[in-house]
């Protein structure tokens, strides 16, 4: 047990502690993106309400979604642990300037987690606090003829402050009441300020992550000649490119459509 706990106190331990971390948040962000694609469907906001009801009203989920949040404060405590140690390990300038080939992203990863960090606290505030834990989200009521599939769309007033989104039916229609998160990135997306944090946001994980995700293996000792180039490729440009990009087209394009109405 202690060699255990002086391995994981140790800058390997630590290190291997971030690569694991960080590829369950890769794991997580494919998710969330295709949870979050939902809502470039012109549907009211049917499909994006229903998916987020989904995360917070299925116990599985929910239980993997705080590992998710432990993933993160754990992610950030040791990656602030490690530089701060680093820094302290040579508090003097070299004599010599390095010259290897560092990108700057390898160089500027405690600055580019610290941006991340404050986007998270800030996005999961607006969204996952306020939709769990206050009574600032409305509630949307989408009748859905079955015979037809035709979807009406209302806004819904609950009859008690206790009220749980429901699923029913009546007279072959089907009748979904759940809260209308979607009302929120609406109304967050018509702010300019909120859109170009985001779109920052987005452009600081492209980078933390196309470092992140080959260190990670690296950290790992999944290293080989054969295979290096397949996650230098996907780190590139799934996570460097491809996700941040549709992150972002997101409150592009709900900030534009609001200008438009």
């Amino acid at each position: 047990m202690s060699e255990f706990k002086q391995t994981f106190n140790s800058s390997l331990g630590k290190k291997l502690i971030m690569a694991l971390t960080g590829l369950f948040l890769c794991t997580f962000l494919i998710v969330h993106l295709g949870g979050n694609l939902l809502l470039f469907r012109n549907d009211n906001g049917y499909s994006f309400n229903v998916y987020a009801n989904f995360l917070t009203h299925f116990p599985p989920i929910e239980v993997i979604a705080y590992l998710l949040y432990l993933c993160i404060i754990v992610h950030s405590i040791y990656a602030l642990v490690l530089t701060i140690k680093n820094r302290r390990s040579r508090p003097v300038g070299y004599a010599v300037v390095n010259k290897s080939p560092a990108t700057w992203q390898s160089k500027n990863m405690g600055l580019l987690g610290a941006i991340l960090l404050f986007f998270i606290v800030v996005h999961m505030r607006d969204f996952w606090f306020r939709y769990k834990f206050t009574n600032e989200v409305t509630y949307k009521e989408y009748r859905t003829d079955l015979a037809t599939n035709q979807t009406t769309v209302a806004d819904y007033v609950p009859v008690s402050a206790d009220f749980e989104p429901t699923v029913s039916t009546e007279n072959n229609v089907e009748i979904v009441r759940v809260k209308d998160l979607h009302a929120n990135v609406v109304t967050s997306f018509s702010c300019l300020w909120y859109v170009i944090i985001y779109v920052l946001a987005m452009g600081a994980i492209a980078f933390h992550l196309k470092h992140g995700f080959q260190s990670a293996f690296r950290t790992l000792g999944w290293v080989h000649r054969k295979y290096t180039p397949v996650v230098e490729f996907i780190g590139t440009w799934l996570f460097a490119v491809i996700i941040p990009c549709l992150f972002a087209l997101m409150p592009i394009v709900y900030y534009i459509t609001s200008l438009k109405n």
